[in-house]
């Protein structure tokens, strides 16, 4: 048996089939990402399985592409052999608002309810909302469950997910709930097994094109720096992170309306907006203008502002991991925040910062750093695969 985790976006489907072994789940067994699956699009399927990775065209110019999608990811999963047969499909969901702290099995009230949190996560929530509909259309014998990246954050005491707002707007659920759960999830996890450190004062790095903090004591959060919905804290790859609001107001008015706002807020900020190239963090590191290096400046100065706010919640530094696709993989963003963190104990083994590539967990710390520093490469879909079997086999007692 095994667990088909997948994540819906707006064009796009991620997926990793995760067998199951007495119980336990597994590292993935195949994995692959469907592109193009916006209306009339061209969309193709690529996956890897048994380290052979493959590629197939699938019709083009549809109106609604992802039907087609989904029988071909079908077709694939029951003619590849060796491919065990699926319990049961989780879904990466963005947003679980105040109702939603743990993982469950989407009936259509909770898919309703789960809709009204769509303008919260605009970016994320309504694609995978459609990809969890469609999935229970395509595999209707099979348990559709929702994993949420806010859960992680629910054991957040009141002081840090409050604003300063009247109670009235508290009480409607205008308050701060964190993102990339799944993800601190499985840094946290790992870091367990690996580090001696790991229950003690842990901050947490996931850096890509949507990027946050995240401080942990005891192997739970206490301090995020995403908040109402995703558009808070770290600079990222096209949305603002932390913005002061008066720049809000100022914009209504010169007669900017929500959805102009909205793209401005959601996809043309960040990396992107500061340096009018691109949102891609190695595409600026290779251009090399003098707009790249502002955005690069700013996005490294914001992980490091942020990381001495999460610090100070914290008390203090234990272990610092890197994840996400920056995270994981650009070595000079890693040097570079460590350095500005100097005065936390921090300090680098450049030779093995250098080796830290994404492919596997790595320490990267000096022996004598009073700091761990880890590179953690994150495996959102193995959590959410996890949380599926759990839900549907809990533990006897």
């Amino acid at each position: 048996m095994a667990i088909l985790a997948v994540n819906a976006g707006s064009s796009t489907l991620k997926f990793s089939l995760h067998p199951l072994q007495s119980g336990q789940v597994q590292s993935s067994l195949l994995t692959g990402n469907i592109q193009g699956l916006e209306p009339g699009g061209s969309p193709e399927m690529g996956w890897t399985f048994q380290g052979q990775a493959q590629q197939r065209a699938l019709p083009r110019g549809l109106a609604d592409p992802f039907p087609h999608a989904l029988e071909s990811l079908r077709a694939l999963l029951a003619t590849t052999a060796g491919v065990p047969s699926i319990e049961a499909v989780a879904h990466r969901v963005v947003h679980g608002g105040q109702a939603f702290r743990t993982s469950v099995i989407v009936t259509d009230a909770i898919l309703a309810e789960l809709g009204t949190l769509n303008s919260l996560a605009p970016l994320h929530q309504p694609h995978n909302l459609e990809g969890i509909r469609a999935f229970k259309a395509a595999f209707p014998q099979l348990p559709q469950i929702a994993c949420f990246d806010t859960a992680f954050h629910a054991t957040l005491a009141e002081v840090d997910y409050s604003f300063a707002l009247p109670q009235a707007l508290a009480a409607q659920g205008v308050r701060r709930y964190g993102f990339h759960g799944l993800s601190y999830h499985f840094i946290m996890d790992t870091l367990l097994r690996d580090s001696q450190r790991a229950r003690t004062r842990v901050l947490m790095a996931h850096l890509g094109n949507g990027a946050s903090l995240c401080a942990a004591l005891d192997g739970r959060s206490v301090a995020t720096t995403m908040g109402f919905s995703a558009l808070d804290g770290l600079v990222m790859g096209t949305r603002t992170g932390t913005l002061d609001p008066g720049v809000l107001l100022y914009l209504l008015e010169q007669g900017w309306d929500h959805g102009r706002l909205q793209t401005l807020l959601y996809k043309q900020s960040g990396l992107l907006g500061v340096s009018g190239i691109s949102a891609d963090m190695r595409r600026l590191r290779q251009d090399g203008s003098v707009a790249a290096r502002k955005a690069i400046d700013l996005f490294t100065h914001r992980v490091v502002r942020e990381s001495g706010a999460l610090t100070a919640c914290l008390g203090g530094l234990d272990v610092l991991a890197f994840s996400g696709g920056i995270g994981e993989h650009d070595t000079v963003l890693r040097s570079e925040v460590c350095a500005r963190l100097a005065y936390l104990g921090v300090k680098l083994d450049e030779a093995r910062n250098q080796q830290a590539q994404g492919t596997s967990v790595l320490a990267i710390h000096a022996p004598d750093s009073l700091v761990e520093v880890w590179v953690v490469p994150t495996d959102e879909g193995r959590v959410a695969a996890r949380e599926a079997a759990a839900l549907l086999s809990p533990p006897a007692g």
